[in-house]
């Protein structure tokens, strides 16, 4: 049996399963496949496919497995050759957008030079490299070995950085994206008004534009969903909308506030609300929506 793990990323990986599809279609696999893909959603009548399983499940998995195939995250690799397996690593890609870098190639490298596993350079060669793997004889792992230790080591200090960097990223982009998202809103209702439009429905008019303006960029730029898959966009254009329908609660209870109450004018009302409500939006999107799997 081989088993195929693509980790917890939240990140698609597709195209490692396409090339091993393909490899069965060929004939080149004719062992049973079992995959955990994760986030990556793809349908196959030649391997059986889990999202996501528990730690005991892909335990006895890579426990019963004759090859391991893995991304390169280092937990993923990390479980195969501490088992012993023979592993085969493919790297997410940068330009593929599989990851925001190309550190796994470089994670795989260095585990290949120790002896611990074959990397998969080439998709298009999965049969080969799987011929290659049945006469490798995988370099036991000891942990206390000093150039892995420091090998780890310089990984973790790497993935630090790297997460900092994806913080700091996804914030900036979420910023920018906002600043447009609460113009295309301002300006939205500014023209409206102009019609002499009812200020609750114009505003919301003007929320509706700005929500589907949102949703568009927030999906393609801020957090790279880049899926087209009906289910997942379904899902996430449900989430979005109730949350952003949350917000358009929150903007209307605020705008009738600062009208009605507080004396305000409209103008200088939407630009508050817009200040208080991108900030909310933020917040529903990090902790409900585009949530992250550990």
């Amino acid at each position: 049996m081989i088993f195929v793990t693509l980790g917890t990323q939240d990140k698609t990986f597709e195209r490692l399963l396409i090339a091993i599809d393909k490899a069965i279609e060929k004939g080149e696999i004719t062992e049973k496949v079992i995959v955990q893909a994760g986030n990556t959603k793809y349908e196959s009548k030649n391997m059986e496919i889990m999202d996501l399983i528990t730690p005991e499940e892909f335990d006895k998995y890579v426990k019963e497995c004759d090859i391991l195939i893995t991304h390169g995250g280092t937990g993923s690799i990390l479980n195969g050759i501490k088992k012993g397996k023979k592993v085969i690593a493919a790297a997410r890609l940068k330009k593929y957008k599989e990851h925001v870098n190309d550190h796994q190639k470089q994670i795989i490298k260095e585990f290949e030079k120790e002896g611990f596993l074959l990397e998969l350079k080439d998709f298009n060669q999965v049969g080969k490299t799987l011929k290659k793997a049945k006469n490798f004889k995988p370099k036991k792992f000891k942990s206390n070995t000093e150039n892995m230790i420091k090998l780890l080591e310089d990984i973790i200090e790497e993935d630090n950085n790297t997460s900092w960097y994806n913080k700091i990223k996804e914030i900036l982009w979420y910023g920018f994206f906002g600043v447009l998202t609460t113009l295309v809103n301002i300006l939205s209702f500014y023209f409206l008004d102009k019609t002499g439009m009812n200020v609750y429905l114009n505003n919301f008019i003007a929320w509706f534009l700005s929500v589907l303006f949102a949703f568009i960029t927030n999906k393609l730029y801020v957090f790279n969903s880049k899926s087209m898959d009906k289910k997942v966009v379904l899902k996430e254009m449900f989430s979005f909308f109730f949350f952003r329908i949350l917000s358009l609660g929150i903007d209307m209870a605020g705008m009738f506030i600062c009208i009605s109450i507080l004396n305000i004018g409209k103008m200088i009302s939407k630009v508050i609300m817009n200040v208080i409500v991108i900030i909310a939006n933020y917040l529903f999107s990090k902790i409900f929506i585009f949530k992250k799997d550990a």
